[in-house]
């Protein structure tokens, strides 16, 4: 058996239905590719109506068939429409990727309400509408299916300035772990991927500090010393991530979280300092080096 032979066995992906939520841009964008690659029909739906062109455009140039739709997913009547097209157009559903997530950075004592409402809301609210559309659509077609939701490094550790956003995404975690277990005898897996530094345009933008060419977090020595591979992430490694969880390679596993970071969730505290290693405080050089500035 050849080598696509073999993945195209276990993985069961062409035919299937997936909706992509943010599916247009960032790592949206390369979620949709790379399911597609795998002859997966997506729908999608995303609020970047450039993005949403450029992607209509490519799809259909590549023949892929596919539901490509602008607006927010944040908000029910935009989703309804979408899971309705879907059901019209394919007449099942297989995956759900909940893609659409957003932050800014600020300490949680000058944030107000209406601060915490939208970010809870971009980042907890969409999930849990969209999941309750997949479902009923995965049950009724009896094949079980698979719902990825993106969460972040920040839901899995303290993220000062980022408080609710992280509480958010740490609620899209529990969500997920305690849905997996309730959706297990529908054969419906429940997983989350949580990425680290893999830069878009929207993380690069997070707290104004620089483009892509002057950001500090893609600065080489900063990427040597905060991530133990020693590289940045790139949207194809997690839409990797997505694309395993959406196929049967990953038909036994439910309720958990795959990290494509390099390292960072696993370090937690713990830097490889240039010419010390990895330690979780500062190198006495270093040390020195503030002390006399």
């Amino acid at each position: 058996m050849s080598g696509a032979d073999w993945w195209n066995e276990r993985a069961q992906l062409e035919g299937t239905v997936a909706v992509v939520t943010g599916g247009a841009g960032g790592l949206g964008e390369a979620i949709t590719k790379d399911l597609t690659a795998n002859g997966v029909r997506v729908a999608l739906v995303d609020r970047d109506e450039a993005a949403v062109g450029r992607m209509a455009a490519s799809l259909t140039d590549a023949g892929h068939d596919a539901i490509v739709q602008v607006g927010d997913a944040r908000d029910p009547v935009v989703l309804d429409t979408l899971f309705d097209a879907t059901a019209q157009r394919w007449g099942r559903l297989d995956t759900l990727v909940n893609v659409v997530g957003g932050t800014f950075r600020a300490p949680f004592s000058e944030q107000a309400p209406k601060a915490w409402d939208a970010l809870i809301r971009t980042n907890l609210t969409h999930v849990l509408h969209a999941t309750s559309r997949a479902i009923p659509a995965m049950r009724a077609g009896g094949r079980g299916g698979s719902i990825v939701s993106l969460t972040t490094i920040e839901g899995y550790r303290a993220a000062p300035n980022f408080a609710v956003y992280s509480a958010a995404k740490a609620a899209v975690a529990q969500f997920s772990r305690t849905l997996a277990v309730e959706l297990a005898p529908d054969r419906i897996r429940v997983n989350c991927v949580a990425p680290d530094l893999a830069p878009t345009p929207n993380m690069i933008g997070i707290g104004g500090e620089g483009d892509a060419d002057s950001h500090p977090l893609l600065d080489p020595l900063n990427v040597r010393v905060s991530i133990p591979m020693g590289r940045l992430g790139t949207p194809s490694d997690i839409a990797n991530a997505v694309v395993f969880l959406a196929s049967g390679l990953s038909s036994y596993i439910t309720g958990t979280t795959l990290h494509p970071d390099g390292g960072t969730f696993a370090c937690s505290g713990w830097f490889n300092w240039p010419g010390t290693g990895f330690g979780n405080t500062l190198p006495p050089d270093v040390l020195a080096a503030i002390q006399g500035s």
